[in-house]
């Protein structure tokens, strides 16, 4: 198990707050990404569950075990087992990529179970001389068109077949036996496998001889129990570990090389390979894939999420690509100015976004905001829009009485300005510089882009704000809502169409090979049930639905 618990953990440095009362969980085996804007505190969150930053007050706990609280527990970040990968590889130059990837493993120290190992070689080249038809194809899939064994690659087809380290692959090829007739082969094999089981048996009497017991995996046992020793990993553990991740990655016939002679994307692998050789449990990563051009990026994704679910492991990361955390993740955790947005799966976060911030910021091209009035009739919510130039009927997908989310919303309000209120009587209360603000959502027009906060109106009840995604607007010949063409840009597979209605732009996506004429009329519809409604007081959400008898106003 490893799930990770944050506990209103906060981190400021002198009056600026990172991160603000934060609680968080994230589930064993997940995949969750932190999002958000630049110097929104992802990082910072990260930093403090590895243990590389100290939180200001707060708990966190790893797999039930406490390791910060302000009581005074912060265990080392050694000690947490967490593999971390940064957004620079910090590869070793010098070092090739093998020796990159043992290079943590040289230096991993604890409780080991002792191993029969000499046991274990004689076994493992007992069951690769059980099998000569797999043993011959590792050759011969080795072959050049002159006949001849290329030896690394034969070892490479030893290694990833029978599951061996290079030692015992290399071992293998220097026994000389891969150009002998088919006959001879037969025989030489047939008498290597009666070679190594006796030895195997010899071995197993030895350890039996001095009291041990030897299980299923070799594993040396006293009583029932793996005899244990504070030691490091051996060769040939070690090398067992880098040929198995290599493999995992794809990175196996690079082995030999130096970073400088591989690729953007193959350095990324090596870097990844590096933190699961660890085999931490738990996986850090930032914005790794940053310094990778469009084609790796989505590459290296599709990499990601494989071993995500090959290891098991908890992935944590950040990103500030809504691409990669859409693309990515089990669960999406937004963060705008050190304070937890939402928490949901990807698709609920794109189709029920929690507030107008996480509306704006998750989709591209992004959100059509409009200023709506609003009145409440028993089939639904009599909508005005565009300075009151249109209205329509807004059908939530659920039942929303306003009355009720307003008299909830006021007393949430109250709630929220007292608890606010009793934090400033703390003794150790600072004062928050980066002060919570309404978000700015944007309002498009053909001037320029108008801010709701800019406003600052007073606002009734009756304001709230539609969302619109620019997938939902239909261009079509029946919309009854008439616009003309501001721009297009056509990308092949889709266009993306800007549409002048009186002073205000709104974008749409047209899917498929097509292109508008600038200037040209085009008339509108909002096809879907997918549309948002939100409180401009709050900014939350109300309900989804969708809008209909939309018409203009005489």
């Amino acid at each position: 198990m490893s799930k990770i618990v944050l506990s209103h953990v906060t981190k400021r440095f002198g009056n600026y707050y990172a991160v603000d009362d934060l609680n968080l969980t994230i589930e064993d085996k997940s995949f969750l990404t932190i999002l958000g804007p630049s110097g929104c505190g992802k990082t910072t969150t990260l930093r403090m569950i590895a243990g590389l930053e100290t939180p200001t007050s707060g708990k966190i706990t790893i797999d039930g075990e406490t390791v910060f609280s302000t009581s005074g527990i912060n265990v080392d970040p050694a000690k947490r087992n967490i593999g971390f990968l940064f957004q620079n590889y910090a590869l070793w130059p010098h070092m090739t990529v093998y020796q990159n990837i043992a290079f943590g493993l040289e230096n991993v120290k604890g409780d080991f179970p002792l191993l029969a190992t000499t046991c274990w070689q004689a076994e493992r080249f007992g069951e690769i001389f059980s099998e000569p038809t797999l043993l011959r194809q590792c050759f011969q899939e080795a072959r050049h068109e002159n006949g001849k064994v290329d030896e690394k690659k034969a070892l490479l087809n030893l290694i990833e077949t029978f599951h061996i380290t290079s030692f015992m692959a290399q071992s293998l090829l220097t026994m000389n036996f891969f150009d002998l007739a088919e006959q001879e082969f037969t025989a030489f094999v047939g008498e290597q496998a009666q070679r190594f089981k006796k030895s195997q048996d010899e071995e197993l009497v030895k350890w039996e001889e001095k009291g041990f017991e030897v299980d299923d995996k070799l594993v040396l046992s006293k009583d029932g129990k793996p005899v244990m020793k504070n030691r490091r990993l051996d060769k040939g553990e070690i090398d067992a570990k880098v040929y198995e991740v290599a493999s995992t990655l794809h990175i196996s016939e690079y082995l030999d090389r130096y970073p400088n002679e591989l690729s953007g994307g193959q350095q990324q692998r090596v870097a990844v390979a590096r933190t699961l050789a660890l085999g931490s449990k738990i996986i850090f990563m930032d914005e790794p894939l940053s310094n990778l051009d469009a084609q790796l990026r989505l590459e290296m994704r599709s990499e990601l999420k494989r071993l995500h679910l090959e290891t098991g492991a908890t992935f944590v990361y950040v990103t500030h690509d809504q691409q990669e955390a859409m693309t990515l993740s089990t669960k999406i955790c937004l963060l705008n100015n050190g304070v937890l947005q939402q928490v949901d799966t990807p698709l609920e976060v794109y189709q029920r976004p929690a507030n107008l911030f996480v509306a704006n910021f998750v989709g591209s091209p992004s959100l059509n905001f409009a200023n709506v009035k609003v009145h409440q009739e028993k089939n639904g919510l009599k909508l005005s829009f565009f300075d009151g130039g249109f209205e329509g009927l807004f059908e939530p997908n659920i039942y929303v009485d306003l009355p009720s989310f307003v008299k909830k919303r006021d007393q949430r309000t109250a709630e929220e300005a007292e608890r606010a209120s009793e934090k400033t009587l703390d003794k150790h209360y600072v004062e928050k510089e980066n002060r919570d603000k309404p978000f700015a959502y944007p309002i498009r027009t053909v001037t320029e882009d108008r801010f709701a906060s800019r406003e600052q109106p007073v606002l009734k009840d009756e304001d709230l704000v539609l969302a619109i995604r620019p997938e939902f607007i239909r261009i079509e010949d029946e919309g009854p809502i008439e616009g003309e063409v501001y721009s297009a840009l056509p990308s092949g597979s889709e266009t993306i169409v800007r549409i002048r209605v009186d002073k205000y732009l709104l974008t749409a996506i047209v899917y498929g090979v097509v292109d508008y004429r600038v200037g040209s009329k085009a008339r509108l519809s909002f096809a879907t049930s997918g549309l948002l409604l939100y409180d401009r007081q709050s900014q939350r959400l109300i309900c989804q639905g969708s809008l209909s008898s939309v018409s203009r106003k005489n």
